[in-house]
C-alpha cells in the first residue's frame, strides 16, 4: 500500500533520514520504534508532506504520492501527530466538523460525527464543550476521531500515548486495534515499544536516521537485542 525507497531528509547539515525503505501493506499495523533522535517523527512528516525529502521516493498505492499536506490528506493518507493538537478553543463537534472538510455531503459528515461518537460516548455527551477543557486522555481521542472523519485509508499515528495515565493508554492501545479492524492501515510511532510490537503486524526498528532491524512485531517483541536496547530488559545470562 504504502512504499518508502531510499528516503533521505536533512535539516541543514544534520542527516534525519539515511537512504530508509520500508513498507506498509493495506490493512495492517506497522510500528516504528526507536530511540529519542532516531527519524521517527521525521518518517511520518516526510510521508505527510510536512517535511521535504532530500532524495528517494514515496509511493502510495502504486504511485508516487507527492509532498504537498492537502493532496496527501485527498489520497487518503491522515496524520495525527504528537501533541494531540486539538483545535482548542473549537467543541468537540466543531473539531469534527474541521476534521471532515473534504466531505461536501452534509449527510455524510453528520453520519461520521455519529460514528465517532458511538466509538466514543464521552465525546457526545460533551460535544459542546470546549476542547482545550478535555483531559490529555479525552483529547488525543478527539485527534483520532478528528483524524477518522475525512474517511483514511491511512492514518499515521504519533505518540499517541504519550503523557497518557496507563488506563488512557490502554483505551487507545484498543482504538488503534479498532481502526485497523475497521480497515483502516495504521502506521505507529510508540515510544512504549513493548505495546507497539505486540500489536503490530509488522515493526521497524529505527537508530541514528538507518533501519537496523525489521520483522513481525512478535518476533521483535521475542528478539533478545530488541529486549535490552528498547524494552528495559536485561539479557539473561547463561549459567554454566
Amino acid at each position: 500500500m504504502l512504499a518508502v525507497k531510499n528516503l533521505s531528509v536533512s535539516y541543514g547539515h544534520i542527516d534525519a533520514l539515511k537512504d530508509v525503505s520500508l513498507n506498509v501493506g493495506e490493512g495492517s499495523i506497522v510500528s516504528i520504534i526507536g530511540s529519542n533522535g532516531a527519524g521517527k517523527t521525521t518518517m511520518l512528516n516526510t510521508i505527510s508532506g510536512l517535511v521535504k525529502l532530500k532524495k528517494g521516493v514515496i509511493e502510495f498505492e502504486g504511485s508516487s504520492l507527492g509532498q504537498i499536506p492537502q493532496n496527501v490528506v485527498k489520497r487518503g493518507i491522515v496524520h495525527v501527530p504528537e501533541g494531540r493538537k486539538v483545535f482548542s478553543g473549537l467543541t468537540i463537534k466543531e473539531n469534527l466538523v474541521m476534521g471532515g472538510y473534504l466531505l461536501k455531503d452534509k449527510k455524510r459528515l453528520n453520519e461520521n460525527i455519529d460514528k465517532m461518537f458511538k466509538m466514543f460516548p464521552i465525546l457526545r455527551e460533551r460535544q459542546d464543550q470546549h476542547a482545550g477543557t478535555l483531559s490529555g486522555g479525552e483529547q488525543q481521542m478527539l485527534a483520532i476521531c478528528r483524524g477518522l472523519m475525512s474517511e483514511p485509508k491511512m492514518v499515521l499515528l504519533d505518540e499517541p500515548s504519550l503523557g497518557l495515565s496507563p488506563i488512557m493508554a490502554k483505551e487507545v492501545f484498543k482504538i488503534i486495534q479498532a481502526i485497523r479492524d475497521n480497515g483502516i492501515t495504521v502506521m505507529l510511532v510508540e515510544q512504549n515499544a513493548k505495546k507497539a510490537l505486540a500489536l503490530s503486524d509488522y515493526a521497524y526498528v529505527l537508530e541514528n536516521g538507518k533501519i537496523i532491524m525489521s520483522g513481525e512485531g512478535r518476533k521483535l517483541l521475542c528478539d533478545p537485542a530488541v529486549k535490552k536496547a528498547y524494552l528495559g530488559e536485561k539479557k539473561e545470562e547463561a549459567h554454566e
